[in-house]
């Protein structure tokens, strides 16, 4: 067996313990547990059934977007890695990162959150994914609110202790397409593990 054969062998192996594990009582319909079940086998974590949010036609926007080659829009370099295989071998959407966008940070701003302000209004109806910054989060969601820009989804899944609560609520409050991790966990590997369910439940609905 070689590599691509053993490696695919242990992702469904590994898809099959969640199967088993999750049973039929979970509150996902079937493309909401594609993007879910994702998420578990690249954290190892099923405390993420609580914690997903899913807000009405985010996935079937998101499923049209992504055939239509919407721009994807990263917060940092390790989700589009994390992403741009999948990329490839489906839509190639154009892949950018908001943190590329910012040699310096604007003054009282960090570099990510500069780059996400330059980069969402050059690709205002993007599909963003943020997995680390939640000031790109806050940064993505001023620009939401002065409908300065209209994205096509914004998955809202930083992870950590300073503001990462805050900018999913603020991101909650919106209208935008969206999914998010309710607290504080999430990470970049949560981002692209949710892209990347999005990029495969868009390639199988043909």
């Amino acid at each position: 067996m070689n590599d691509d054969n053993l490696s695919q062998s242990i992702t469904e192996q590994s898809f099959a313990i969640i199967d088993r594990e999750m049973g039929s009582n979970h509150p996902f319909n079937p493309a909401e547990y594609a993007i879910a079940r994702r998420v578990i086998h690249s954290t190892a974590d099923f405390e993420f059934v609580q914690a997903l949010r899913f807000s009405p036609g985010a996935i079937e926007g998101a499923i049209a977007a992504l055939k239509n080659r919407v721009p994807i829009i990263t917060d940092v370099r390790m989700v589009k890695q994390g992403i741009a295989s999948q990329v490839a071998r489906t839509f190639n959407n154009p892949l950018v990162c908001a943190l590329e966008w910012a040699s310096v940070a604007l003054p009282g701003k960090t570099r990510t959150e500069t780059g996400m302000l330059a980069v969402a209004r050059e690709y205002p109806n993007g599909i963003f994914a943020i997995g680390n910054a939640p000031t790109a989060l806050l940064a993505l969601c001023s620009l939401i609110r002065e409908k300065a820009i209209s994205p096509s989804l914004a998955i809202g899944v930083p992870v950590g202790f300073v503001s990462v609560v805050e900018s999913k609520a603020v991101l909650a409050e919106t209208a935008v397409p969206q999914i998010r991790v309710e607290g504080r966990k999430g990470g970049s590997p949560v981002a692209a593990a949710i892209v990347n369910a999005l990029l495969i439940l868009a390639e199988e609905a043909g």
